[in-house]
């Protein structure tokens, strides 16, 4: 069984994950801000839980904003563990709104959150796994990156970087032993706060312009939620037993991506692909060890 860390665990597929994780019998440190303020019920029932369960579940805190916090968390586990062997990358925020709405101010806030929080958790682990030359780093990805829908610009963006460094950092922690996997889920509309806590573009000046627009941004929810297919269960739950599925696996077998989509829209095939001409093209560079786990 594993330690592990998950970042954004209050809510949603963090939370879910964190449970399902120890409830496996892995050794989870559930992270998130504000462990003793804004999220201290949150706190409370994790400890409740791992009283009554008898689970090695455990909250820390951990703000992906801060550099500080992100060392402090990992140092944190490592002390109390003994060791780390696995980073859930999960923490995010939703923005919904008109694109040019959002001021530099706004994206460059979620880039912050969503892609260089993820970075963040990063440099103050990898130390740890790379000493000890093993481990997985797990991102909690978006199939958005592919389908693009309108009105959720800067989030698009962001969690297009959020990729981006998760792929790039493959190759060079692959070289330390370190594996890593990214889970794509779909769209959600059950079981998370993603949309009711949602963030708006701050110039409201460019939001009025865009005013004919904004029975279409209502629906925004609705017509995602329209997508979902019938036969399949919708409940976010399925993500974190996909996670627990993934982090099982013996040691080099872990899928370097894996798509977990109620909306069936096909992500997993479009991925496919684009990791075969990603790897092809690393390869025809001469860097193909790139793409191998060592030790």
């Amino acid at each position: 069984m594993s330690v592990v860390l998950i970042t954004g665990s209050s809510t949603g597929i963090g939370n879910l994950t964190a449970k399902t994780l120890a409830r496996a019998g892995h050794t989870v440190f559930a992270s998130m801000r504000g462990i003793d303020a804004r999220n201290a019920g949150v706190t409370a029932q994790f400890h409740e839980l791992a009283e009554k369960e008898g689970l090695d579940l455990h909250v820390v805190e951990l703000d992906v904003t801060s550099q500080a916090s992100a060392d402090a968390a990992v140092k944190a586990v490592v002390e109390q563990a003994g060791r780390l062997d696995v980073v859930v990358q999960n923490a995010g925020h939703l923005y919904v709104g008109y694109v040019e709405a959002f001021t530099d101010q706004d994206l460059t806030h979620l880039i912050d959150i969503n892609a260089v929080g993820a970075h963040r958790v990063n440099r103050a682990a990898l130390p740890y796994l790379r000493a000890q030359r093993s481990g997985t780093l797990l991102y909690v990805g978006s199939t958005i990156i592919v389908t693009t829908p309108p009105f959720l610009g800067p989030y698009v963006a962001s969690k297009a970087a959020f990729d981006a460094l998760a792929v790039v950092t493959s190759y060079e922690a692959a070289q330390f032993g370190i594996e890593t996997s990214i889970v794509m889920p779909g769209a959600i509309t059950q079981g998370t706060s993603h949309f009711p806590n949602a963030s708006r573009a701050s110039d409201a000046e460019v939001s009025a312009a865009y005013a004919f627009l904004d029975p279409l941004v209502a629906r925004n929810e609705e017509a995602t939620a329209s997508l979902m297919q019938p036969d399949i269960d919708q409940d976010p739950q399925v993500v974190a037993d996909e996670i627990s599925r993934v982090l099982g696996l013996p040691r080099g077998h872990k899928p370097f991506r894996s798509v977990v989509d109620f909306t069936a829209a096909g992500v997993d095939h479009v991925m496919a692909f684009s990791d075969l001409t990603r790897e092809a093209f690393v390869t025809r560079m001469g860097f193909g060890q790139t793409l191998q786990l060592q030790g």
